[in-house]
């Protein structure tokens, strides 16, 4: 039965989550909280890996989120599951585009779905923050509002969001410093 619901949640996660893998946050902490496969704090943690990683984001998502929640077989499914809507549309896509490519409606439909994926990849990466910058359990339980901030989380945020504008670097040199600062600091 977990294979099933794991190859489901995926497929749906792979069919629904248009514009790229962050767009799967918003599936994935559905997921999180419907099944309790992951936490917020492992979905914060598997984005992590998932970025440092080669691969598309969602396919090391979905690997990790199967992986947790069933050894290999559970990846393996999850991964299929995230990957056959992809396969599927493609194959359609490819054969009608051609035909349809020019037509007014199809324009309007495409620009009527780039902001929805903006607004989605916005919504997942506010949940990811509220995790990754603030500490919402520990005010709720102490209603002192000093506790909300995670100050090194917030100090580390700045200074990788100043750095990267500023520098232009790669981004794996980013998160390899970020990993060092994590690691002299005891993060």
């Amino acid at each position: 039965m977990i294979y099933l619901q794991l190859f489901f949640e995926f497929f749906k996660t792979g069919l629904f989550a248009i514009g790229g893998g962050l767009a799967t946050l918003p599936f994935l902490q559905n997921i999180s909280e419907k099944y309790g496969w992951f936490s917020s704090r492992e979905l914060v943690d598997m984005i992590a890996v998932s970025e440092s990683t080669p691969g598309p984001i969602g396919i090391n998502m979905a690997t990790y989120a199967g992986y947790k929640t069933a050894n290999l077989p559970g990846a393996i499914i999850a991964v299929i599951g995230e990957v056959a809507p992809s396969i599927i549309i493609i194959v359609l896509i490819a054969h009608y585009y051609m035909k349809f490519n020019e037509h007014p409606k199809v324009a309007a439909a495409f620009y009527g779905v780039r902001p929805a994926v903006a607004g989605l990849i916005g919504a997942a990466g506010f949940e990811v923050a509220k995790v990754a910058l603030f500490n919402i359990n520990k005010y709720l339980s102490t209603k002192n509002v000093l506790d909300i901030f995670d100050v090194k989380s917030l100090l580390l945020f700045a200074f990788i969001l100043i750095s990267s504008n500023k520098y232009k670097k790669h981004p794996v040199l980013f998160l390899l410093a970020a990993a060092a600062i994590g690691i002299i600091f005891k993060y």
